[in-house]
């Protein structure tokens, strides 16, 4: 599980030689970062409830921490690389979703394409960035930097079918310990068919809003039939209308 020391932000910061964050008070208990973005490619969260974790006994301390290391999803059906328009963004031989910044030219198509909020714009340059998923360590056959620095094993890489597996076996230890509440978030397609799936998921105990995670996540391109077949509905309904209103002028004149 996920302990809060924020190894896998500086590893990934380390690696990819991204630039710091102002190193803000936000307020929101130990989160110094806030949010993904494109200088912030790994984001702990810090999210205090003022109820205990179920399974645990209540007392002085009647609130618990929630952690959570946020990263692209790398999403099966991903809405940025749908809504690029320029080919910049491509998913590489292992499945993960890459940014070309010598194709991007900050069109911004991307950033409202990703139901999760992770794809952004550098002020110095306007190109958008995200996690890459260490592209250039998995050419070299090496672990993503995040993975690497992990002290407790919460962030893993590997074959998906064999993380479910891992992540399958972690959720019913947290069950026996009294945490029922716990959940897979983004594990199958079925859990999340507007995506078709996540290649990063998440072992979480609470609804998904309170880690500022969308319950629902649907690529924009997924919509375009119903919003297709709304915008003929209400071209017909006006047509129509327009019909009835010469016809009723016509009788009117006769």
């Amino acid at each position: 599980m996920c302990i809060g020391c924020k190894a896998c932000e500086v590893a990934c910061k380390e690696w990819n030689e991204l630039p710091d964050d102002g190193l803000l008070f936000t307020g929101m208990s130990y989160d110094n970062t806030a949010a993904l973005g494109a200088s912030t490619w790994r984001h702990v969260a810090f999210i205090e409830r003022p109820v205990p974790l179920s399974g645990q006994q209540s007392g002085v301390a009647d609130f618990s921490w929630l952690l959570m290391s946020d990263v692209c999803k790398h999403c099966q059906r991903a809405g940025c690389l749908e809504s690029c328009s320029t080919g910049a963004i491509v998913r590489t031989e292992f499945d993960s979703v890459y940014v070309q910044p010598d194709v991007c030219n900050g069109c911004g198509y991307c950033i409202v394409g990703c139901p999760f909020g992770v794809i952004d714009r550098r002020e110095d340059d306007g190109r958008a960035w995200k996690c890459t998923l260490c592209y250039d360590r998995l050419k070299d056959d090496l672990t993503p930097a995040c993975a690497k620095a992990c002290p407790t094993d919460s962030i893993q890489f590997g074959d998906l079918d064999e993380l479910r597996v891992l992540a399958d076996g972690r959720l019913q230890t947290l069950r026996e310990r009294g945490v029922t509440e716990a959940y897979l978030y983004g594990a199958d397609q079925e859990s999340q068919p507007g995506t078709g799936g996540l290649n990063a998921f998440f072992l979480l105990v609470d609804e998904p809003e309170v880690y500022k995670l969308p319950p629902d996540p649907v690529a924009p391109s997924k919509k375009a039939p119903e919003a297709w077949r709304s915008a003929a509905t209400a071209a017909l309904a006006m047509a129509l209308a327009a019909i009835a209103a010469v016809v009723s002028v016509g009788r009117g004149h006769g």
